[in-house]
């Protein structure tokens, strides 16, 4: 396995949340990975190469407006590896609380700031059930709430991590 500078893994690293995550420009965010990347999504499928990734994702994050990522912490390994824990995160209608559910990413680095693989795991009951409540609640107290696109809590992570 290639050996990385883990300063340049984390700053690729970094680039690649703020881009995607914190930004939300998918398409920005596909380009990040080779052209050949194999990204594994344990519950929604595999996708081969970097289009199919952003045929994917950017649906995907038009259907589902209101969620929005919160880091919870990362490693970086001199392998080129990241392991990354995250909340998916939807603010709840009416006020109060968080709506979330865990997830954690495995991302191979394969240099120039590109990505050869992503690997995502989520909590599906966990998201199924934040799914309910949120739609229960948006329709008691603000049915337009999805298309708001709130952001109101990005957790304390580092600077890096938020707005």
């Amino acid at each position: 396995m290639s050996r990385y500078d883990p300063a340049e893994v984390e700053q690729a690293f970094q680039h690649f949340w703020i881009t995607g995550v914190v930004r939300e420009d998918w398409r920005a965010w596909a380009a990040l990975f080779t052209d050949d990347v194999v990204y594994y999504e344990r519950v929604l499928g595999t996708m081969r190469g970097r289009e199919a990734v952003l045929t994917w994702i950017e649906p995907l994050m038009v259907a589902y407006p209101e969620i929005y990522g919160v880091y919870r912490w990362h490693m970086v390994d001199p392998s080129g590896r990241v392991v990354f824990a995250m909340e998916n995160r939807r603010d709840r209608p009416g006020g109060g609380a968080p709506i979330d559910f865990p997830g954690l990413s495995v991302l191979q680095y394969a240099g120039d700031g590109l990505w050869s693989m992503e690997e995502d795991w989520w909590a599906l009951p966990a998201a199924k059930q934040a799914m309910a409540s949120y739609e229960s609640l948006a329709s008691q107290h603000d049915p337009n709430h999805r298309a708001r696109r709130s952001r109101l809590d990005w957790g304390d992570g580092p600077v890096w991590t938020r707005p």
